[in-house]
């Protein structure tokens, strides 16, 4: 399975994305959450496939199964190579999607949100109302298991819960993992992280890395360098 990073492209505008995605000479595979695409729209995907970018549409899809399966469908116009969508979700609202997608695009990776890593186990406890005697990586593996059972390619959890996810699922189901974070870094609003080499260590097939390559004085050179650790080249 071929290993990526995934650059989180958390701007508000096209100008902003395109401005820094000039300041590459190759391809990448980049990632449009929500605020980019309530921003500009479906365009700023159809724009970025046009230059060649794999994209990781992050939507995180949740509500009554129909309503998401119809979504699903709309999406899969824009060629997208990666879309999400929360577990909690239930397996009818996931399984009904994935039939969707891949009658469109069988190559699409569908992927389950399992626990933000922004989430730690007070705050899962105390704010999402999980029992108290479950672990973030005991929710975060029942999530997956769901997401399985359900036809999803795979889950994005923190790198930590990866060993018990792989373990328990199998090496082919794959995991993105955000909440990377250069060692000695600012962590942000981020609880569950770590740096590039413990992600490739713990074994994820995906990073997602946002403000130390976009917030960095030299993305281009930061990307390189964060690839190289986490490809361990």
């Amino acid at each position: 399975m071929a290993k990526d990073v995934i650059v989180a492209l958390d701007f508000d505008s096209k100008e902003k994305t395109m401005d820094f995605l000039d300041k590459f000479n190759e391809e990448i595979f980049v990632k449009v959450g929500m605020e980019l695409f309530y921003k500009e729209g479906p365009e700023i995907v159809r724009e970025l496939k046009k230059r060649g970018h794999k994209i990781f549409l992050d939507l995180k899809l949740h509500d009554i199964p129909n309503t998401v399966k119809n979504a699903t469908k709309s999406l899969m116009n824009l060629e997208t190579d990666m879309i999400n969508y929360h577990i909690a979700g239930g397996e009818e609202m996931l399984s009904e999607s994935v039939i969707e997608a891949k009658k469109i695009n069988e190559n699409i990776i569908t992927l389950g949100i399992t626990m933000l890593t922004s989430t730690s186990d007070e705050m899962m406890h105390e704010s999402i109302l999980i029992k108290d005697d479950l672990s973030v990586e005991d929710t975060v593996l029942s999530y997956a298991k769901t997401g399985k059972k359900s036809g999803l390619s795979g889950v994005v959890c923190s790198a930590l819960e990866v060993p018990v996810i792989k373990k328990e699922l199998g090496e082919d189901f794959i995991t993105v993992t955000p909440g990377i974070r250069l060692k000695g870094s600012n962590t942000n609003d981020q609880k569950r992280v770590v740096t590039p080499s413990d992600a490739r260590s713990l074994g994820s097939d995906y990073i997602v890395v946002g403000r130390p390559i976009t917030k960095s004085d030299n993305p281009v050179e930061s990307y390189h360098e964060i690839k190289k650790m986490f490809l361990g080249l």
